[in-house]
């Protein structure tokens, strides 16, 4: 898998976003578990609101996690790298 030193949270966020798009059944759960409407989600894309939710949510799913990263030639490292820089506490 190609090293991605620079991976940004706006990056992962929109590989994320992408991977739900691609999942009817996943993208419904994600809306369901944070409470956005097909409306507001649209208006969300691109906030860093919604990023750091994206990132989170798949972060709490392993399988998923693991999932976006295989497609997107990711190392799960990488992907955690990015979400432990927005959650310094753990």
């Amino acid at each position: 898998m190609p090293k991605s030193p620079h991976l940004t949270s706006e990056a992962l966020a929109a590989f994320c976003l992408g991977h739900l798009a691609e999942d009817p059944r996943q993208l419904a759960e994600f809306m369901g578990v944070t409470g956005y409407s097909p409306t507001a989600l649209r208006g969300a894309v691109g906030t860093e609101q919604l990023g750091r939710g994206l990132i989170d949510y798949f972060a709490a799913n392993e399988p998923l996690l693991l999932a976006l990263c295989a497609n997107n030639s990711l190392k799960p490292e990488e992907f955690m790298r990015v979400w432990a820089k927005l959650n310094p506490a753990g």
